[in-house]
């Protein structure tokens, strides 16, 4: 492709594809690219186009009714992709890993912070009127003595997270 048909061709192929990008559920840029995609392969097998600009018109038109169709094509998933349920064993371990890593740095925390840690990661998601009653502290305490344990259980996973 030599630079002078690209000059030529870069503002027709701009407006065409802006015209046509509406219609067609594209971008003007994806379909610039296509067209200058189909350009170059058409150099390379048959030569430059005898009308470059009624070739480009007709590409630009060309790849719009493509993008239509695929636009028409495509479904949304009715529910968010399987992959955030089904994840790859590899996740699955690395997952198991920091698990492990957290739970290890909770039992070494100090005082009660590592029952009140182990009750605000369980899965039967207590209240914080629950929680209280099983600590024997008020539930006016618990706030701020929930605060100074995550900051201790920083603090512990800080050289851990800082070796990976």
């Amino acid at each position: 492709m030599t630079p002078d048909l690209v000059a030529t061709l870069r503002p027709l192929l701009a407006a065409e594809a802006s015209a046509e990008a509406h219609a067609s559920g594209a971008e003007p840029g994806d379909l610039e690219q296509a067209v200058w995609l189909r350009l170059l392969e058409r150099l390379a097998t048959e030569g430059p186009p005898r009308d470059p600009y009624g070739w480009l018109r007709a590409a630009v038109r060309a790849e719009a009714r493509r993008a239509r169709r695929t636009h028409r094509a495509e479904r949304p998933y009715a529910i968010e992709p399987a992959d955030a349920a089904e994840r790859e064993p590899e996740q699955l371990v690395l997952a198991a890993a920091r698990h492990r890593a957290l739970r290890t740095a909770v039992r070494r925390l100090p005082g009660r912070c590592p029952r009140l840690i182990e009750a605000l990661l369980s899965p039967d998601d207590p209240t914080y009127r629950e929680i209280a009653g099983e600590l024997g502290i008020s539930q006016g305490s618990l706030g701020p003595e929930r605060s100074r344990c995550l900051g201790c259980l920083r603090r512990l996973l800080t050289p851990e997270v800082a070796v990976r």
